[in-house]
Parts: C-alpha cells; structure tokens; sequence
C-alpha cells in the first residue's frame, strides 16, 4: 500500500518516519510522495586511461570520482552524456515497516535529466541522505541548483516490519551516509571471501 499525503504526514507527526529538513511539507509533501532537494555535493567521474575498473579494488574506484561543492546560489552544469552522483539535501530515516522508492520528477525527465541509473530502492532501517545518480541524457547541458526539488521518495507499506532491516547488523555499507558515496562494491562478500570458501 502505498502511503497517501495523510498517511505520510502522519507518520511525520508520529517520529518513525524522518524526512529532515522538510522546510516546506506543503509544496514538499505531494498527494502520493515527498519531493527531495538537491544537495551541494557532487561525485564526478574522472576521464581516465585505465582499461577496466575492478570493483575489488576500493583505491582505484576511491581514484576515479572527485568531489565538487557547490556554494548556495551556485549551478551544477550537467552535461549530455555526463553520469554523477549527486545528494539529497534531506536526510531520512525509512522505519522498518516502510520502503521508500526514488523517482524522479517529470518536469526535469522532460529535460532528459534522470536521477538513478539502478539505485531507486531505499531498504527499511535506512538512515541518511540519499545518493542520486544524475545522468543527461539529452543534446544541451542543464543547469541543477542547490536546494532544488531534484526528486520524489514514494512510500510503501510492508505486509509486516522487516525481520532484518537496513544497518549495522547486516554490515550495510551506506547507512548513516551524509553526502553522495562512491560505490563500496568491494566491500561486498563476494570479493571477500577466503580462497576456496564459498561466499
């Protein structure tokens, strides 16, 4: 079921679910979703002549993005072709009975401006702001700025509270993040494990 206007304010009100700072629920809070700004940080992916990326490799992918902040008042220029990862200025915190879906909005999708490439689920037990994968896939560059409504989380109900929900416990690797993260693949148990184990 998925979470209506109402249903998202009250959980607002109540303290489980956390979208922070909401500094505006009335134009932030839509009919069926929440929309999200845009942070100040940004990944950019460096051209490089290295022939693969091996995603075991922590350095090597850590080597290849470059952090750029922009100041408030400033642009982010999004060129065609170009793949970033940017923020969400909110940070949310998702209950384990809840998943959120990131979506992004029709007025820049009509500027061929996408805000994930896979990465549109956010697990319950979540915490932190959320990295967006901001690609143009169009033929001029679009100008983002800080703070604006970049996307929308769409809440869904679970039939039951996850037993095992996003965190510590389960060795997740995003939770608590503050700006745009770098993808920690390597950490992944399968590029981890013992010779001979099975992963």
């Amino acid at each position: 079921m998925i979470l209506s206007d109402r249903d998202i304010r009250s959980r607002l009100d109540d303290g489980d679910l956390v979208v922070e700072p909401l500094d505006d629920p009335e134009l932030q809070i839509q009919p069926a979703s929440v929309d999200v700004r845009l942070g100040q940080e940004f990944l950019e992916f460096r051209r490089t002549n290295i022939p693969s990326i091996h995603p075991q490799e922590d350095e090597q992918v850590g080597e290849y993005v470059s952090e750029t902040v922009i100041d408030e008042g400033e642009e982010f220029i999004l060129h065609p072709g170009d793949f970033v990862l940017g923020t969400t200025k909110e940070r949310v915190e998702i209950p384990d009975d809840l998943v959120a879906q990131v979506e992004g909005r029709s007025s820049l999708g009509r500027l061929a401006v996408v805000v994930h490439a896979t990465a549109g689920f956010v697990d319950p037990g979540f915490r932190g702001r959320i990295t967006l994968e901001l690609s143009n896939l169009g033929t001029a560059p679009v100008a983002l700025s800080p703070g604006m409504r970049i996307s929308q989380i769409v809440l869904t109900e679970l039939t039951s509270p996850a037993e095992s929900p996003y965190g510590s416990e389960r060795g997740s690797k995003y939770q608590d993040q503050g700006g745009p993260a770098a993808s920690k693949i390597g950490d992944d148990v399968e590029f981890n494990s013992e010779e001979g184990e099975e992963p």
